[in-house]
């Protein structure tokens, strides 16, 4: 059977099909995708299992740790599946609407295909009648930095989407695309769809350039007329603000893990700086209208569809700057990091910038090792800078008088699912000090090893000296050294067994931190364990 809706997206190595949230179970590309996700627990922090049966029913069963609900984010392209689960083990039964994929029988079933390979997007769009583009690269952090790739994706990618679309005669396709399309780090208040495409030569970043590139190659398409049937192929763009919600992993995350370790110590930017959030379900609302928009055969507006060729702001239309504060200071496992270390202070647009650039240049060196797991990723690139520190927002009032579209959560609902959400998530994570705890841990260890072992020469006969200033003599240094070492190994083995009664999932890295860290690591292993 062919697939009556597709929806690409970014998912491990830019593979055609979106990744479902935290448990996923299956996705069918025959007309119907589903999932059941526990709000809050990782893929490694539940082992669910399933089986699907050729007359539609699905068994689910797996173990929940602490009472969650189990239940699917509305969406246009997936069921919705609601049970309150329990703490302990959960079973929910339900059926797939329609006819049933076989493919979908077996465990092993995960369509995979690449978005810059043509022949996989060809094969995908194959019989559908409405694409939902959301694949990109490189919106943020070190990604953003690999040039070739975020072109490959974002450009290439969204010319194969078209040209897929007009040779297997698909009507409509909604394009995701993004703010930076018109915003570029001048300011803009309550600004609309009549603003001008930003320069694509003032780019900073190439994911802004690419993503204009790319929006204007699907407006334009629009009108298309199709090969394999009679109609025309209608286009239109979602922009939609920065996104935030349950399952939410570019922004707040990395917010909160540079938080985590003492790595934000001043809010960039001054106090009135505004600018636009969006819910996930708004934004998932906003493209189901969209694709509506661009239905032609709509009793009484039967014709060329209104949202044909057409951009369209989407946001919930309130300033929520203070979200990621507001979230941080929510969580009581981040609060305390979050007060101590974040908004004690502004840092100025300009200087910002500053540091974004030397971040940037030192990235661009590391090029080669982008993707490797153990670089972190940098704390701000100037395109980041400006988002967060100049002000600008727009309007949904062509979207609302459009397609209908009004947000159905409000602000204080989506942030309250999104505290919710990291509460959850951070009872699954591992408590840790500040950078500045580890680099006194780490780097003391290793000096002092060094001044105790190593040959004396150079620069360490300086740190030897240094060292024998507090102790006295080599024997104790060694001995120091020795101790200091086999109190890390206890430790470390201790928390490893206390770890496995109260916090299983993160056992190993309770061990490996713990050995690193020695006592600064185990007192937050003991206060869970209090808890």
């Amino acid at each position: 059977m062919d697939p009556a809706v597709v929806l690409t997206g970014t998912a491990n190595e830019q593979r055609v099909g979106h990744s479902f949230g935290s448990v996923e179970i299956g996705r069918s590309e025959s007309a119907y995708i589903f999932r059941v996700a526990l709000p809050g627990v990782r893929r490694n922090s539940c082992n669910v299992k399933y089986t699907i049966q050729p007359n539609g029913k699905v068994h689910v069963e797996g173990l929940v740790g602490n009472v969650a609900m189990l239940m699917d984010m509305p969406n246009p392209f997936e069921m919705k599946v609601e049970q309150l689960c329990p703490s302990g083990p959960f079973h929910v039964t339900f059926d797939l609407p329609g006819p049933v994929d076989p493919r979908l029988c077996s465990p092993n079933f995960r369509p995979d295909g690449d978005v810059t390979r043509k022949q996989d997007v060809q094969k995908a769009l194959h019989g559908a009648d409405c694409v939902f583009h959301l694949a990109s690269y490189g919106m943020s952090g070190k990604e953003m930095l690999q040039f070739g790739r975020v072109d490959d994706v974002n450009i290439n990618g969204t010319c194969h989407v078209l040209e897929a679309c007009v040779e297997h005669g698909v009507m409509r396709l909604v394009y995701v695309s993004t703010y930076n399309v018109v915003f570029g780090g001048k300011e803009i208040i309550n600004g609309n769809e009549t603003l001008p495409y930003f320069p694509l030569d003032d780019y900073v970043d190439p994911y802004s350039r690419s993503k204009c590139i790319a929006e204007q190659l699907v407006l334009k398409s629009n009108g298309r007329p199709l090969k394999k049937k009679n109609g025309n192929l209608y286009t239109c763009a979602i922009r939609p603000a920065a996104i935030y919600g349950p399952g939410e992993e570019r922004h707040l995350p990395r917010i909160i893990n540079l938080s985590k370790l003492g790595l934000l110590p001043f809010k960039i930017g001054e106090e009135r700086v505004k600018s636009d959030w969006v819910y996930i379900d708004n934004l998932v609302l906003a493209l189901i209208l969209a694709s509506m928009g661009l239905l032609d055969d709509i009793p009484q507006r039967e014709g060329r569809p209104i949202a044909a060729g057409q951009p369209y702001f989407i946001s919930d239309g309130n300033d929520l700057q203070g979200l990621q504060s507001t979230v941080l200071n929510s969580s009581a496992h981040y609060s305390r990091a979050w007060s101590m270390t974040c908004q004690s202070g502004s840092l100025a647009v300009s200087h910002a910038l500053v540091l974004g650039r030397i971040f940037q240049l030192v990235y661009t060196i590391l090029y080669p090792w982008l993707n490797r797991w153990w670089l972190p990723q940098p704390l701000r690139l100037p395109t980041e800078v400006h988002e967060v520190g100049v002000t600008h927002y727009f309007s949904f009032l062509k979207a609302k008088e459009e397609l209908g579209y009004v947000p159905m959560v409000s602000p204080p609902e989506g942030m309250a699912a999104t505290i919710s959400y990291f509460q959850e998530r951070k009872i699954r994570s591992l408590d840790g000090p500040t950078i500045y705890t580890w680099m006194f841990s780490v780097i003391g260890m290793t000096l002092l090893f060094i001044a105790a072992y190593w040959p004396a020469f150079g620069l360490v006969s300086l740190l030897r000296d240094f060292c024998l200033f507090f102790f006295r003599s080599m024997w104790v240094m060694r001995m120091v050294f020795i101790l200091a070492t086999a109190a890390h190994i206890g430790e470390a083995m201790y928390a490893w067994h206390l770890a496995k009664k109260v916090d299983p999932l993160n056992a190993r890295g309770w061990f490996w931190q713990t050995l690193a860290l020695g006592v600064l690591s185990l007192r937050f292993l003991l206060k869970r364990a209090r808890k």
